[in-house]
């Protein structure tokens, strides 16, 4: 042992070092040779075949940040991602020596300005606050509900479970919706404290029912009736058929996830999987549907709708012939396009079962404006639409609120890592891991989803001014032109989709402001306004 030592201590450090280094990789050689049978290239290739491995794990941010264009990535490409980055930090989020989109590709969308733009007043509301934009229409009114609600903004956020994301997210996008007047849609994963920071709330239930269900997982009217009751902040509720990233099947929060509060919050037991069914119990057909909206419309007085991905139009069609027959029905639709969204899906879901956003809700929109219903509902466009051009195609459409999703999940810090799935997210937004939790304020998330909100709506308003209109509702099928990509050149939505959009009836920004049902940040103004 002292001739080892003295003959180690003698040998120059470097030498160790790659002794050592060569007995590390000539080990990891005797293993990958003789001890995995399971991955061939290792076997094959001893030591260098982890390379490939390396690559492929770091791929994706390799391409992300260094391979990829501005315009290249998908769900959201860096140019998408870097402009809500930028204004959700108020920072220039201007674009500089001409555009580098490909304007001639196919499906482009080109809005058509006038010669003579829309001329705020002084002393109009837009002259006052420059991002102030409700809704057109009230939620409810139709249907002559005891609360309906006109939302005090057109851009909300769109249907995210807490579970899916973290506690600190939830809360910052909420305490943010209360800044901006959104309303925060709850998702199907129940109605917690993370969504009681003083934002609108419009509660969502799935095929699970939770935090409404009775003890065997069915739906409770008396437990919904309790909820509204005792959460007065709670303005609509949606129910969910089916979402854009996996129509037509249910999903599962795995046991490990289900904390203490989330098994309150949701009515189920720890330490089992919570399942939620590709069907709904409560109802299974057209006309169990419709009477289901009455009754929990009845229970509640509040506005009550439904979102669903599109495929199939039959039903569609027997729903508006069903509210002709009865002068009832649902006081919203949220139509979710096939893009995708928040929610983990099987890639052959999110690929190719139910329409693109364009096509869906141009398939329904057409069915109700057919029958003469389109004034009665307050139609919701969910799909990619967190952008000014895209969210000004879906008003020309008919729409008359766009949810966001993903795009406020970015302004609150999301990297698109893809990995929502797997609870490591990175920026703490979609995990329960307490530790990547951390790293999330909802101090300052909340002021940059709320500057995200405001920029988004200031941009719609002012292209929507630029084409000669006081409110995105007057927008036409025929202020917007799509590139076909062939001999066509342009055409209008009009000629593009074979239908022409219902005149919503508007009498001025004005006439919505001074709305007794406008949405909760302008009820806390009033108070303000006279020192309550």
């Amino acid at each position: 042992m002292q001739y080892i030592n003295e003959f180690l201590n003698a040998m120059p450090w470097w030498v160790i070092c790659m002794l050592c280094i060569i007995g590390f990789l000539s080990g990891v050689a005797i293993k990958d040779i003789f001890f995995n049978r399971a991955q061939t290239i290792k076997h094959n290739y001893p030591v260098v075949g982890h390379l490939r491995y390396l690559l492929e794990k770091i791929g994706p941010e390799l391409r992300q940040y260094i391979v990829s264009n501005n315009r290249e990535e998908l769900p959201f490409n860096r140019s998408q991602r870097s402009w809500i980055y930028a204004s959700s930090k108020r920072e220039n989020n201007y674009s500089g020596f001409g555009t580098d989109q490909d304007q001639f590709a196919p499906g482009h969308v080109f809005i058509n300005p006038t010669m003579f733009p829309y001329s705020v007043p002084k002393g109009h509301p837009n002259d006052i606050d420059y991002s102030f934009l409700p809704c057109a229409k009230v939620m409810g009114a139709y249907n002559k509900r005891r609360r309906p609600f006109r939302p005090y903004s057109v851009v909300n956020i769109s249907a995210m479970s807490y579970g899916s994301l973290s506690a600190k997210a939830i809360e910052s996008l909420n305490k943010g919706a209360l800044k901006a007047g959104c309303y925060h849609n709850t998702g199907e994963g129940g109605l917690s404290p993370h969504h009681s920071h003083g934002a609108d709330v419009m509660f969502h239930f799935g095929t699970g029912y939770f935090g409404v269900r009775d003890e065997h997982g069915k739906f409770s009217l008396d437990k919904i009736g309790q909820l509204v009751n005792k959460n007065p902040f709670v303005r609509a509720i949606e129910i969910k058929l089916s979402q854009g990233a996996k129509p037509g099947k249910g999903g599962v929060l795995p046991a490990a996830k289900i904390t203490k509060e989330l098994s309150e919050i949701r009515g189920v037991p720890m330490g089992k999987d919570a399942l939620s069914p590709s069907f709904h119990s409560a109802f299974s057909n057209i006309t169990e549907l419709h009477d289901f909206i009455e009754k929990v419309a009845d229970r509640t007085g509040l506005p009550v709708g439904f979102k669903s991905a599109v495929g199939k139009t039959e039903m569609w069609v027997e729903l508006a012939d069903l509210m002709v027959k009865t002068g009832k029905g649902p006081d919203f639709i949220t139509i979710d396009g096939g893009e995708g969204g928040t929610g983990a899906a099987p890639p052959a879901f999110a690929d190719h079962v139910s329409l693109p956003f364009v096509y869906a809700f141009s398939n329904v929109y057409k069915i109700f404006a057919e029958r003469g219903l389109t004034d009665r509902i307050v139609f919701i466009a969910s799909g990619k639409l967190g952008f000014p051009a895209k969210a000004l195609m879906a008003f020309s459409m008919g729409a008359d609120i766009v949810h966001v999703a993903r795009e406020a999940m970015m302004s609150i810090g999301c990297i698109q890592a893809q990995v929502c799935h797997t609870n490591s997210c990175p920026a703490g937004i979609a995990t329960q891991n307490k530790w990547l939790q951390g790293g999330v304020d909802p101090t300052l998330k909340s002021e940059r989803f709320y500057n995200y909100v405001k920029t988004l709506r200031k941009e719609i308003l002012e292209i929507t001014h630029a084409c000669g209109y006081e409110h995105p509702c007057q927008m036409t099928m025929e202020d917007v032109d799509v590139s076909m990509g062939d001999n066509n050149l342009t055409m209008t939505l009009k000629d593009t989709y074979k239908y022409e959009k219902t005149p919503v009836k508007f009498e001025g920004v004005q006439a919505l402001k001074d709305c007794q049902h406008l949405g909760g940040l302008a009820r806390k103004k009033k108070k303000e306004a006279v020192g309550v």
